[in-house]
């Protein structure tokens, strides 16, 4: 290796003085050397080598002695290849640049002798291609003797033996596992939490649902029964009678079609045939009677003197219509109470038409004979139940949208009674079909005594929760309604208290006859508005005014009278 290093830039000259702690070598600029003139006399200089003369020399190039005396040797600026051998010299070397004495070239940057070398002071020089100096950081160097490592140097830090890697990798895997075990126990928390969320707004949502239905237990209970949200009296009702008629046995069946839309629900108000009337002249009648004989109108008007309603149309239904009616609904499905035969059998023992059991379905013959078959022996109410039957699953099959309604109705090309048109009948059987497929239909028998007259307590479930008649008020010019019962044992005197009553402008309602006779009789009103009508009622019937005092009252009636046997005295 060539100790010195030639840039190529003027005279200028470079030595290679040793390795940094990267093994980067470090060179440093060799000062020039003045030229020298031989003086043979100068006193001060030596003219031979002489090896013990370590720091004697001054300056200048030097000399060899050869023991004689000729021309001196000149500096040519080359220097001769040093060859790095790994051995120190033992004696001092050569130094043809005048060093004065110092160690010889040590290509490791160490000195012959043992220790760490000092920087050389200096100053030192880089090629252009070498990167510059690297600056020791500020502070006191480490004592003779002792080295300054640093990490990269030693190559087991950077490479990990096999107990290392396994320690390692039962690290990753206990912390992998404890990971997985925290992020499981987080996903079924927010599992757990959004389940609660949601079950929570499902039952919000729900009960909110059935608040807006009225099907919330308690609640849709006592908003049908007329609850303290709504009186029975100011709940919006639509109420239409309607009359079938048996063309080919004979005979009626009436009942009520109630659309209650306040507390959404709809009923079938069944009416026996024995519920007794009052004519316009007074007299006592039936409802069988009257439908036969006062027509659609008449009867109307008497139902709602008897019942306290507001009937707003007459539906007249013959048996015709209803099997043509059942068949363009597309048949019903009902549970039979009994066995019914063919009318049109020819032979008996023949398979009957309709079976008794769950869930049967009718055509539209079959649902007329249901409808109007009454066993031997049996009342006409069992018969007028089956027709209950038909007639609320007819309105589960038919359509609740108005105008598909409508044209079914139409479809039957009947004649209607002209207080019902076609359309107002078709929307009307809308609202009760939408009712009936949602399960807020009912089918209920308005009970009646043996004279066919109405209880107070029996009918009230009726007359006043579902048709709200006993706080109808009659307008300012209507009659006012009294309602007789008979407790003097004699029967005749029902008949001359009707007489009486209506020739004084009253409306009679019969009231029965009670099981046993009273010594005296009772007029009796249930509203304070009503006082001075009762007073005026005993009056008409002879009878004093302490017999008038606040009481219980008939349903559909203004004030009743119990007749006593004082009547028969005060009347002769």
């Amino acid at each position: 290796m060539n100790d010195r290093y030639d840039a190529g830039y003027g005279s200028d000259q470079y030595e290679l003085v040793g390795y940094d702690e990267y093994g980067q070598p470090v060179y440093r600029q060799i000062p020039s050397q003045p030229q020298q003139t031989y003086d043979p006399y100068a006193a001060g200089q030596g003219y031979g080598y002489d090896p013990y003369a370590g720091g004697g020399q001054q300056g200048g190039a030097p000399s060899y002695d050869t023991g004689r005396q000729g021309p001196p040797s000149y500096d040519t600026g080359q220097q001769a290849p040093v060859h790095d051998t790994g051995q120190q010299p033992a004696t001092p070397a050569y130094d043809p640049y005048g060093t004065g004495g110092r160690p010889a070239y040590d290509p490791y940057g160490q000195a012959a002798t043992s220790g760490r070398q000092p920087r050389v002071a200096e100053q030192t020089a880089y090629i252009p291609q070498q990167a510059g100096p690297v600056e020791e950081p500020a502070g006191p160097r480490p004592a003779e003797g002792e080295r300054d490592y640093h990490t990269e140097q030693f190559a087991f830090v950077e490479d990990p033996d096999g107990d290392s890697e396994d320690v390692i990798d039962w690290l990753n895997f206990t912390e992998n596992r404890t990971e997985r075990r925290e992020e499981a126990k987080r996903r079924a928390r927010s599992r757990m939490i959004a389940l609660v969320v949601v079950l929570a707004l499902v039952a919000v949502g729900g009960a909110g649902y059935l608040w807006y239905a009225g099907k919330l237990p308690g609640l849709s209970s006592a908003a049908s029964k007329g609850g303290t949200t709504t009186s029975a009296a100011a709940q919006k009702r639509d109420v239409v009678v309607v009359h079938l008629h048996n063309t080919s046995g004979g005979g009626t069946s009436t009942a009520l079609l109630v659309d209650n839309a306040t507390t959404k629900q709809g009923t079938t108000v069944l009416l026996p045939n024995s519920l007794a009337m009052t004519d316009d002249d007074g007299t006592t009648t039936t409802l069988a009677k009257s439908v036969a004989d006062d027509g659609s109108s008449g009867t109307r008007d008497q139902l709602d003197t008897v019942l306290g309603t507001n009937i707003e149309g007459t539906w007249r239904l013959d048996t015709p219509y209803l099997q043509n009616l059942v068949e363009l609904v597309g048949n019903i499905d009902i549970d039979t109470n009994a066995d019914v035969p063919d009318p049109d059998a020819k032979k008996k023992g023949e398979a009957p038409l309709v079976h008794k059991g769950k869930d049967q379905t009718l055509s539209g013959k079959a649902a007329v004979a249901y409808a109007t078959y009454r066993a031997a022996g049996e009342a006409q109410n069992a018969q007028l139940e089956r027709f209950g039957q038909v007639m609320q699953g007819v309105l589960r099959k038919m359509s609740s949208d108005s105008s598909a309604a409508t044209v079914t109705v139409q479809t039957l090309a009947q004649i209607l009674d002209p207080s019902l048109t076609d359309k107002d009948l078709g929307t009307f059987l809308a609202k009760l079909a939408d009712l009936a497929k949602g399960g807020d239909y009912k089918t209920a028998l308005l009970p009646v005594q043996s004279d066919g007259t109405l209880s107070a307590k029996t009918s009230s479930s009726v007359v006043k929760d579902i048709l709200g008649g006993t706080a109808k008020s009659p307008s300012a010019d209507s009659a006012i309604r009294v309602s007789v019962q008979n407790a003097t044992g004699a029967k005749d005197n029902t008949d001359k208290a009707r007489v009486v009553l209506v020739n004084g402008g009253y409306t009679f309602l019969e009231g029965g006859t009670a099981s046993g006779t009273q010594a005296t009789s009772k007029v009796l009103y249930s509203d304070a508005a009503d006082k001075d009508n009762a007073t005026e009622v005993a009056k008409t019937l002879g009878l004093g005014t302490g017999a008038v005092a606040k009481g219980t009252v008939g349903s559909g009636a203004d004030v009743s009278v119990v007749l006593g046997q004082d009547y028969k005295q005060s009347s002769s």
